[in-house]
């Protein structure tokens, strides 16, 4: 029982200081599962994001739940999902009951523009931390070019590019040693 309330702390402590969503919360998870903890790797985050990216659900949520399954099973993995989600249900439904209150007070939209450049600055983080971990050849570099500009320039489906990047991950690199 030690182990479960010691996920579930460890995610709701989690819970408690992400802002900003799954991406934001990179330098927590390294923190907190990897140095810390010793969980996970980083190759593992990196997968579970990938796959959190093309399952139903929030990132962040289905990050705790992989990592709690891993530790220590299916009543780890709702352990950590309740840990990660209830701070943030709390908050949103206090702030549900009082907004309307204080929206309108300067220094309350002055706060929301700095949390939100906050949020910018943690999401860009991850993004470096993310692009040095994957380019480790030249056609992780071309894949990544054609990938973003699929999206940025052409708003291809985030589906379909998800999908054709496996489907090409698979063809390209599937005789590599170490991976499937």
């Amino acid at each position: 029982m030690k182990e479960y309330l010691e996920i579930f702390l460890t995610f709701i402590k989690m819970g408690c200081v992400t802002f900003g969503g799954g991406y934001a919360m990179i330098p927590v998870v390294e923190r907190e599962l990897i140095k810390k903890k010793g969980w996970v790797t980083m190759d593992e985050v990196m997968d579970y994001y990938t796959i959190a990216q093309i399952t139903p659900g929030i990132i962040a949520v289905n990050l705790s739940t992989f990592v709690g399954y891993k530790q220590k099973g299916p009543l780890g993995g709702v352990m950590a999902t309740i840990g990660i989600i209830l701070p943030g249900v709390s908050a949103a439904a206090l702030i549900a009951l009082f907004i309307r209150n204080f929206v309108h007070i300067p220094a309350v939209q002055h706060a929301f523009t700095g949390i939100r450049i906050a949020v910018g600055a943690l999401i860009l983080d991850t993004v470096i931390k993310m692009v040095k971990g994957i380019f480790t050849d030249i056609k992780a570099l071309v894949l990544y070019a054609a990938a973003f500009a699929l999206s940025a320039v052409w708003g291809i489906s985030p589906v379909l590019i998800i999908l054709g990047a496996g489907l090409i991950g698979l063809a390209v690199y599937r005789n590599r040693k170490g991976r499937g």
